[in-house]
C-alpha cells in the first residue's frame, strides 16, 4: 500500500478527548493496526485494549504532528470484529492517525529493500534481538523471537514469531505473546507436552508450552502459556509467575529459562545473578531448585552431544549469550563442569539458542544465534544469523565445539567457478567482477608461505584477517590444528548487511555488519607476503524471498 494511500485512509477517524488523554475505539474489520512512527519525538505511552484481554501498555514514537517517517504494524488478524480502545496523549496527531487496514503499508517493496538481507531472516516491520522458543513441531520450524512490532529500536518487549519448512524460507505470523499488566515479554523456551504433565492439552493434541521472562521495573519473574493450535495463539497461565526468585538472589537479573525433557522429568535452566540455576518439575507448573553454576550472562543453554559422532561418547555443554562454553556431565540436576570456559564464535552474534524437538531420526543440535547488525534507512533493525548444526570434536586442545550451516543452506548456493593454485595477484583477478555482488559465498584455502599475515577485504573491510605472530583472528586468538602448515580456510557468505564466515570446518566462526562508511566500491582484494590462494570458489546465494 502507498503513502498516499495510508494518508487516505486516514481520514475522517473520530477522537474522543479527555483532559489528559484521548481515547478512541476503532472495531477491527482489517488485518493490521498501522501505527505511524517518527524518531524526531520522544516516545508516549499508549495502552491497547483487547475485550477479553489485559491491557496492553505501550511506548510508542508518535509523531505529534502527524508526520510519518515510516508505519509499523501488527497484524490483528486473530481479533478481526472485536473494537479495540488506545487511549494516548490528547492532541497527538499521530494517535489520532493510528488506523486499521487490509494491507501491510508499502507491502509491494518488503522484502525488496535496497539494505534487506537476502537469506537471512529478518521481521518485516521493527526491532527483533534473541530468538525465543526455537521448536520443530509438526513438520514447521518455529522461530520466535524478541520483537518490537511499534519501531525499528528495542522497547515493547514481545515475542515475534515465524515458521519454516526448513529452515531457510521463513512466513512471519501474528505475534504471539504480548506484554501485559505484570510487564513486558522476555525471552525464553518452548516445549510439546507430550505426556500431559502440565494438563494444558492432550495426549491427542499436545500443548506448546512456552515458558518467557516477565520484566518489570521491580524484578524478572519466570512464567509460562500454552498453545493448542500449533503456536498461533497463547493462553497465559493464570498461575503466573512460576519462578520468583528476586529475593533469594538479591538481584533483578534472574531470566530467560530454557527447559527440556530429561528422562522422567522436566529441567530448566535460567539464568540467575551471577550464572545458570537449574530447576526440575514434575508438571511444568511447580518447580525445586536444584543447582546453580557460575560464569554466566543470559539465554542459558544446556544439550549433549556425541563426541566425533560417537554415540557412547558423549559431553554436556552449558553455554550464555556471548559465545562462551563449558563442557561436562549432567545427572539430570547438576551440572559439572570438566572444560572451558572455551570460545566457539564471535561478533555480532549474542543470545543463539538451540532447537527442541528435532527428529531423532534427525538427530541434529540446530542453533540459530541473533545478529547485532543495523540495516541503514530500514524500518526494521536486527536479523538472525544462518541456522547452525553444533556438533564435538577432538582437536589438539581437547573437546571443541563446533558450528557450521545447516546442510539446508546448500540448496540456496549454485557455483560460479572453481580455481586452484592462485597467486594472490591471480585471486585477485578472479575475484574482482564479482566485488559488487550483494549475495556471495566464497570457499578459500589460504597458504601463508613467507607472509606473517594474510586478509581478505572488500571495501576496504578485512573479512577474514589472520595475523601469524599473534596468532589472532580477526581480533580473536586462533590457532591452526596444523600451526606449521600455514594454511586457513574460510567459507564466507555474504548477504546485503552482513558477513559470515566458518574457519577450518566451523573450529571457529564470526559475523559482522558490512562497512557502510562510505567506501562502497573497493573490490575484493587478497593481501599477505607471498599469499597462494591454493583453493577458491564462488557460489551465487538465491533469494529466500523470491517466492514472497
Amino acid at each position: 500500500m502507498k503513502v498516499t494511500q495510508i494518508a487516505a485512509a486516514l481520514i475522517g477517524l473520530s477522537v474522543v478527548a479527555g483532559a489528559t488523554a484521548a481515547e478512541r475505539k476503532i472495531k477491527v474489520t482489517d488485518r493490521y493496526l498501522v501505527v505511524p512512527v517518527s524518531h524526531k519525538f520522544d516516545r508516549v505511552d499508549v495502552r491497547m485494549m483487547i475485550p477479553g484481554q489485559e491491557y496492553m501498555p505501550l511506548k510508542v514514537r508518535l509523531p505529534a504532528d502527524g508526520k510519518a517517517e515510516y508505519y509499523a504494524f501488527r497484524d490483528m488478524e486473530q481479533i478481526k470484529g472485536k473494537t479495540i480502545t488506545l487511549v494516548y496523549p490528547d492532541g497527538n496527531l499521530g494517535g489520532e492517525a493510528i488506523t486499521t487496514m487490509p494491507e501491510i503499508p508499502q507491502s509491494d517493496n518488503i522484502y525488496k529493500e535496497p539494505n534487506r538481507p537476502q537469506y537471512h531472516f529478518t521481521t518485516r516491520c521493527g526491532w527483533i534481538n534473541d530468538p525465543n522458543g526455537l521448536i520443530y513441531h509438526d513438520g514447521e520450524y518455529h522461530l520466535f523471537y524478541q520483537h518490537n512490532p511499534y519501531e525499528r529500536d528495542w522497547e515493547n518487549m514481545t515475542w515475534g514469531h515465524a515458521v519454516s519448512p526448513d529452515l531457510l524460507h521463513w512466513t512471519e505470523l501474528p505475534t504471539a505473546i504480548h506484554p501485559d499488566s505484570l510487564g513486558t515479554i522476555f525471552s525464553g523456551s518452548t516445549v510439546i507436552d507430550r505426556d500431559n504433565s502440565s494438563g494444558f492439552g492432550s495426549k491427542k493434541n499436545p500443548a506448546m508450552v512456552a515458558f518467557y521472562t516477565i520484566d518489570s521495573p521491580a524484578k524478572q519473574t519466570q512464567a509460562m502459556a500454552y498453545s493448542l493450535d500449533r503456536g498461533r495463539t497463547f493462553k497465559k497461565y493464570q498461575g503466573n509467575p512460576i519462578i520468583d526468585t528476586h529475593e533469594k538472589w538479591q538481584s533483578h537479573d534472574t531470566r530467560d529459562p530454557k527447559v527440556f525433557r530429561y528422562g522422567d522429568h522436566w529441567v530448566m535452566a535460567v539464568n540467575e545473578r551471577d550464572g545458570h540455576s537449574i530447576y526440575t518439575s514434575e508438571n511444568l507448573r511447580d518447580w525445586t531448585f536444584r543447582s546453580h553454576t557460575t560464569g554466566f550472562w543470559e539465554c542459558p543453554e544446556l544439550f549433549e552431544l556425541a563426541v566425533d559422532g560417537n554415540p557412547d561418547k558423549t559431553k554436556w555443554v552449558m553455554y550464555g549469550a556471548s559465545g562462551t562454553y563449558m563442557l561436562g556431565d549432567f545427572d539430570g540436576y547438576e551440572f559439572k563442569s570438566s572444560s572451558g570456559k572455551h570460545r566457539y564464535t564471535g561478533g555480532s552474534i549474542y543470545a543463539a539458542q538451540t532447537f527442541n524437538n528435532i527428529p531423532a531420526s534427525d538427530g541434529r543440535r540446530i542453533q540459530i544465534g541473533w545478529g547485532r547488525i543495523s540495516h541503514p534507512g530500514m524500518n526494521f533493525n536486527g536479523m538472525m544469523l544462518l541456522p547452525t548444526e553444533l556438533s564435538l570434536r577432538t582437536t589438539k586442545d581437547g573437546i571443541r565445539l563446533i558450528s557450521n550451516p545447516v546442510r539446508e543452506v546448500e540448496s540456496l548456493c549454485t557455483s560460479i567457478g572453481k580455481w586452484s593454485n592462485l597467486s594472490q595477484e591471480e585471486a585477485n583477478n578472479v575475484m574482482r567482477p564479482y566485488s559488487d555482488r550483494d549475495r556471495l559465498r566464497i570457499k578459500a584455502t589460504l597458504m601463508l608461505s613467507h607472509a606473517t599475515d594474510a586478509s581478505l577485504s572488500l571495501d576496504g573491510q578485512r573479512i577474514v584477517d589472520y595475523d601469524m605472530n599473534n596468532t589472532t583472528l580477526n581480533g580473536y586468538h586462533y590457532s591452526p590444528q596444523d600451526p606449521t602448515s600455514m594454511e586457513l580456510t574460510a567459507d564466507i557468505f555474504i548477504d546485503r548487511t552482513s558477513v559470515e564466515v566458518f574457519i577450518d570446518g566451523g573450529l571457529f566462526s564470526y559475523s559482522f555488519g558490512r562497512d557502510f562508511a562510505g567506501r562502497r566500491g573497493q573490490p575484493f582484494e587478497f593481501r599477505g607476503n607471498r599469499l597462494t590462494v591454493t583453493s577458491l570458489e564462488l557460489m551465487d546465494v538465491a533469494s529466500v524471498w523470491d517466492r514472497q
